[in-house]
């Protein structure tokens, strides 16, 4: 898969909380993962957030999963 398929789906302050929205995505078969884990772990809140990324084709299955909640 090309990086370029890829979009960003959400934002979040802690990796907990995208976590959440991760597990909530892999448990409707729509396939995710946390871009910047680690570093959102070590820097500020706000400074570089935790970024949940779909493929494009799923974004707005993926966006209204979420937005479901």
């Amino acid at each position: 898969m090309q990086d370029d398929s890829l979009v960003v789906l959400a934002e979040y302050n802690t990796v907990t909380e995208a976590e959440i929205a991760k597990s909530m995505l892999d448990s409707a078969g729509i396939w995710s993962t946390i871009r910047n884990e680690y570093m959102s772990a070590i820097y500020p809140i706000g400074t570089m957030p935790a970024q949940i990324v779909v493929r494009a084709e799923e974004l707005e299955k993926a966006r209204t999963l979420l937005q479901n909640r």
